[in-house]
């Protein structure tokens, strides 16, 4: 750790001015060592198997673990926050079955781009100023970011595993700057969840084992984010009309009462993405999906995943008006596409129409997978 001189506190106080400059919300100074806890949590999850498809998460876990390990000259870390909290509930489109929910942090551009652009201009600035090395990272590299944030007194990670700011609530981006200088770190964030339990007693899929653990292959985010197969059908009645993540156990949290609504033109979320409608997703091609979701994170799921997700929820609707948009999917050229269209009909149509409609089309399915999906589904 530096010394705690006026060289620093001066170093820690301009690079602080040039974060807020920059349209940073939150910034903390971290010690790169001191994250074993941390480190013993990962460790249980991966050897658990909770991280489900997410290979990568074990791949560089011994990064993870250790900040130097992923940088051998780091001495200290800069942590900034950028605020994206909704200017109303995301639990409110939950009511609305003809809609789909996409969560709050996808319904605007890239945040990668976003933060990591600013992320350069203050790490350009500081290279300029202090002549040290440094490296920057958002989210695409193995940094344990929350534990980090954390250290850095930015925030906690709640019961939920999700940080929370006593500032900003659960709505922040992270973005790290490893540097080669020296610099105090400040005082760690203490937990402030106290006995509130709602972050996990809200989750539909009880993705929670215990308070400050998450199952990952039980989550709704990941399913309809990160699982690349089949959804589970145990999951399938509980995921609603949430069509891309999950925000349930951020928006529950009492600490979003002194969150502001993000004002930052580039995180402005996209009216298209606010509500859209699930008949119109479903008729998504692919050049029409990228089109929609360009420049978002939602483009990197791909149009079949995506659609995907939008037939379990046209499943959840109860509609009548959703009947023909999953019919006209039983010919599409995903056998992903084409299961779920095949439960969500089973969902939707009568126990006679269902049957009819399994005699017709079950004989001429190729695929073993949605013919699995035909055998299985049950009214």
């Amino acid at each position: 750790m530096a010394a705690d001189n006026q060289e620093v506190l001066n170093a820690r106080q301009e690079i602080r001015d040039a974060a807020l400059e920059a349209g940073f919300d939150a910034i903390g100074f971290a010690d790169p060592e001191g994250g074993s806890e941390a480190g013993l949590r990962l460790g249980e999850f991966l050897s658990e198997g909770r991280h489900g498809d997410m290979g990568w998460l074990e791949t560089h876990a011994d990064r993870r673990m250790s900040p130097r390990a992923l940088w051998p000259d780091v001495k200290s870390v800069v942590v900034l926050g950028m605020n994206y909290a909704p200017d109303r509930s995301p639990l409110e489109i939950l009511k609305d079955k003809d809609r789909g929910a996409i969560s709050v942090y996808a319904q605007s551009r890239d945040y990668h781009d976003v933060v990591k652009k600013r992320l350069k201009r203050v790490a350009r600035w500081m290279h300029q100023r202090f002549g040290e090395e440094l490296k920057v990272f958002v989210d695409t590299a193995p940094v344990m970011e929350k534990p980090l944030a954390m250290r850095a007194g930015v925030g906690w990670q709640g019961k939920h595993t999700n940080l929370v700011s006593r500032e900003h609530g659960s709505w922040l981006f992270l973005g790290e700057i490893y540097t080669a200088l020296a610099l105090n770190s400040d005082k760690g964030e203490s937990d402030h969840c106290g006995n509130c339990s709602r972050c996990l007693e809200v989750c539909p899929t009880k993705a929670f084992p215990a308070p400050y653990q998450l199952d990952a292959r039980r989550c709704i985010s990941y399913l309809t984010i990160e699982h690349k197969g089949h959804i589970p059908r145990e999951f399938r009645q509980a995921m609603g009309n949430r069509i891309y993540g999950c925000d349930d156990c951020l928006a529950v949290c009492p600490w979003n009462k002194f969150a502001a609504p993000v004002t930052e033109p580039a995180l402005e979320k996209r009216r298209a993405l606010k509500a859209p409608r699930l008949a119109e997703l479903a008729a998504l091609d692919d050049a029409a999906f990228r089109a929609l979701f360009a420049g978002t994170v939602v483009k990197r799921t791909g149009r079949d995943r995506f659609v995907r997700n939008v037939l379990i929820a046209l499943g959840n609707s109860g509609s009548d008006a959703a009947i023909e948009p999953c019919r006209r999917l039983l010919n599409d050229l995903s056998p992903l596409v084409r299961a779920m269209a095949v439960w969500a009909l089973s969902q939707l149509l009568s126990e006679n129409e269902f049957n009819t409609l399994k005699e017709q089309l079950m004989v001429k399915e190729a695929d073993p997978d949605v013919c699995a999906e035909w055998a299985h589904t049950t009214q």
